[in-house]
C-alpha cells in the first residue's frame, strides 16, 4: 500500500474514535447545562488534560517548532512565559473561579459570571464580553482551520481547501452532538496523543543523526532552511543576542494571556470541586513542560536533520510550520507515522472544539437569552447551541479559505485580545472587592481596543500588543472603579463568602466539597 493509504487508515481510526466519544457524550447530555459545562463534573485529570489540549492547539506542534526553527532559541521566551502563566492560572484562578461561579448564581459562562458577580442590571457587561468572545474566537477558530489545511497538504500532498474542510467537519460533528462532555473527553485522548508524539518523534530523529551532538552547534555555523548565505544563523542558540528587550518582554507576556482565555478557564469552572485544582495543576503543568521540551527539540534536531538529508524536504518553506509533520512522515513506517501525525490533528481539533463551544455558549447564553425574555425550553436551548456551532464554523471556514498570515500570528492576535480584555478583569473579579461594573466595562473595552489597534499598527512589530493591552486595561479598570460608587453590601458579602469557600477548599483538599460549602453556609 502507498504511504497515503496507511495515513488514511490511521486518521480514519482516530476520527472514528472522536465521533464515538461524541456519540457517547450525546447519550449522556440531556440538559442544557450538561451541554455547556458537563454538570460541573470533571475530575482533575480530565480537566487538566482538557485545559492543556485545548490551550496548545496546532501552535504546539506546528507554530512553535516553526518559530524556533527559523529564529532560534530567542523564541523560547514564549514557552517560558506560557509555562509561568499556566502555573499561575491554575494556582490563583482555578480554585477561586470554581468557587465563585457557583456562589454567584451558578454562572456557567464567563459573561454570565461577570454580570452576576457585579449585579450589572444594564446587561452591558454581559453583552460586551460576549461580543469580544465571538470576535476573537472567530479568528482563533480560523487559525485552527488553517492548521488543518496545512496538515493535509503536508501529510497527503493534497489540496489545502479539502483538508481544511475535512478537519473542520469532523471537529464540528462531535462538538455539535456531544457538547462539553465530548470536547473534554476527546481532549484527553488528543492530549495523550500530543504528549507521546512530542516525545517519540524528536527522540527517534536524534538517534538517526550521524553525530547527534551536532544539534548544539550546527544551526549557528551551517546553512539550513531559510539560511543560505553560508554562515547559518549565528545567534541561533542565544536567548538574548539579536533580540530586543521589547521582544523578550513581549514573548514573556504571552503568559499574561492565560488569565483571560475563556476556553481554558471554563475548565476550572467545570471541576467537581475547587479542592481538586491543586491536583489538576500538577498534572497540567507536568504535561505542558514535557510537551514544550519535545517541541523545542523537534526544532533543534530539524536544523541538522533536513540539512544533512537533502533527499527529505520540508513542505512549508514560508513559515516552516510543517517540520514536525515532515519528520514523522520520513522517520516511521507509514502506519506508525499516520498515528503520530494524528497528534497534530488532535492538537488542532481539541482547540477548535473548545473554542466553538465557548463561542456558541456566548451566542445562546449571553445574547439570545437576554433578547428572548420569556424563556426557552431545555430542548430549544440545546438545539440553538448546536445551530450556533454550525454558524460559527461556517464563518471561520470562510476566513480560512485564503489565509494571509501564519498560524502563530493568527493565534497571537486572538491570544492578546483575550488576555488584554479579560485577564485583568478576571483577576480583579476574584481578588478585588472594590471592583464595580463601570470599572469592569472600562477595563474590558480599553484592553480589547488597545490590543487590536496596537497589533494592527507598526508598533506591533516592536512590542507584542498584549503588553500595552493589559496595562491600559488595568489602569482603566482601577481608575474608573475608584471614581464611581463602591459595590453594594450584597456584592461585598458574596465576595467574602466565595473567598472563604476557596480558602477552606484549598487548605482542606481532602474534604468533600459539600462539607466545605456547609462551612460557609452555601446552599
Amino acid at each position: 500500500m502507498s504511504d497515503s493509504t496507511w495515513f488514511v487508515i490511521a486518521i480514519v481510526i482516530y476520527m472514528a474514535v472522536m465521533i464515538l466519544i461524541g456519540y457517547w457524550s450525546y447519550l449522556k447530555t440531556t440538559k442544557y447545562d450538561d451541554y455547556m459545562l458537563a454538570g460541573r463534573g470533571l475530575n482533575p485529570f480530565v480537566a487538566a488534560m482538557s485545559a492543556g489540549a485545548s490551550d496548545m492547539s496546532g501552535w504546539l506542534l506546528m507554530g512553535l517548532p516553526g518559530a524556533l526553527y527559523v529564529s532560534g532559541m530567542s523564541e523560547l521566551w514564549i514557552a517560558i512565559g506560557l509555562t509561568i502563566g499556566a502555573w499561575a492560572n491554575w494556582m490563583w484562578t482555578a480554585p477561586r473561579l470554581r468557587s465563585y461561579t457557583e456562589v454567584s448564581k451558578n454562572s456557567i459562562t464567563l459573561p454570565s459570571f461577570f454580570e452576576n458577580r457585579l449585579r450589572d442590571r444594564s446587561r452591558a457587561l454581559r453583552v460586551i464580553s460576549a461580543l469580544i468572545i465571538i470576535f476573537f474566537f472567530t479568528f482563533y477558530i480560523s487559525s485552527g482551520m488553517v492548521a488543518g489545511g496545512v496538515y493535509w497538504e503536508s501529510t497527503f500532498g493534497g489540496d489545502y481547501l479539502t483538508g481544511m474542510l475535512v478537519v473542520a467537519g469532523v471537529t464540528v460533528l462531535y462538538t455539535f452532538i456531544g457538547g462539553f462532555l465530548a470536547v473534554s473527553y476527546t481532549d484527553v485522548v488528543q492530549g495523550s496523543l500530543m504528549f507521546f508524539s512530542l516525545i517519540i518523534v524528536p527522540l527517534v530523529a536524534y538517534f538517526t543523526l550521524a553525530n547527534p551532538s551536532d544539534i548544539w552547534s550546527f544551526a549557528s555555523t551551517h546553512d539550513y532552511g531559510p539560511y543560505t548565505d553560508g554562515v547559518g544563523n549565528p545567534t541561533y542558540f542565544s536567548l538574548i543576542s539579536g533580540v530586543s528587550v521589547a521582544a523578550i518582554i513581549g514573548n514573556l507576556a504571552w503568559g499574561f494571556g492565560y488569565f483571560g482565555q475563556p476556553h481554558i478557564v471554563v475548565r476550572f469552572m467545570a471541576l467537581r470541586s475547587p479542592t481538586e485544582a491543586k491536583q489538576g495543576r500538577r498534572i497540567g503543568i507536568s504535561w505542558m513542560l514535557l510537551c514544550l521540551i519535545g517541541a523545542t527539540f523537534t526544532a533543534l534536531i530539524s536544523t541538522v536533520f533536513f540539512a544533512q538529508n537533502p533527499q527529505f524536504s520540508i513542505t512549508d518553506t514560508r513559515s516552516y510550520e510543517s517540520i514536525f509533520l515532515d519528520l514523522a512522515r520520513t522517520l516511521f513506517h507509514p502506519l506508525i507515522a499516520g498515528l503520530i501525525l494524528t497528534a497534530v490533528l488532535a492538537a488542532i481539533m481539541s482547540t477548535m472544539s473548545s473554542q466553538l463551544l465557548v463561542t456558541a455558549s456566548s451566542l445562546v447564553e449571553d445574547l439570545l437569552k437576554i433578547v428572548k425574555r420569556d424563556g426557552l425550553s431545555e430542548k430549544a436551548l440545546l438545539n440553538l447551541s448546536r445551530l450556533a456551532v454550525i454558524v460559527l464554523s461556517i464563518i471561520a471556514a470562510a476566513m480560512a479559505v485564503s489565509p494571509s498570515d501564519s498560524i502563530l500570528n493568527l493565534v497571537g492576535f486572538a491570544w492578546a485580545g483575550f488576555g488584554s480584555a479579560f485577564g485583568p478583569i478576571i483577576i480583579a473579579m476574584l481578588y478585588w472587592k472594590r471592583l464595580n461594573s463601570a470599572g469592569a466595562i472600562a477595563g474590558m473595552v480599553t484592553g480589547a481596543v488597545v490590543s487590536i489597534a496596537w497589533g494592527m499598527s507598526p508598533l506591533g512589530d516592536w512590542l507584542y500588543e498584549i503588553v500595552p493591552g493589559v496595562l491600559s486595561a488595568t489602569i482603566a479598570m482601577v481608575v474608573v472603579s475608584l471614581l464611581t460608587p463602591a459595590p453594594s453590601e450584597e456584592i461585598t458579602r458574596e465576595f467574602e463568602t466565595a473567598a472563604r469557600l476557596s480558602k477552606i477548599a484549598v487548605e482542606k483538599e481532602d474534604t468533600e466539597f459539600s462539607e466545605v460549602a456547609r462551612q460557609v453556609d452555601l446552599p
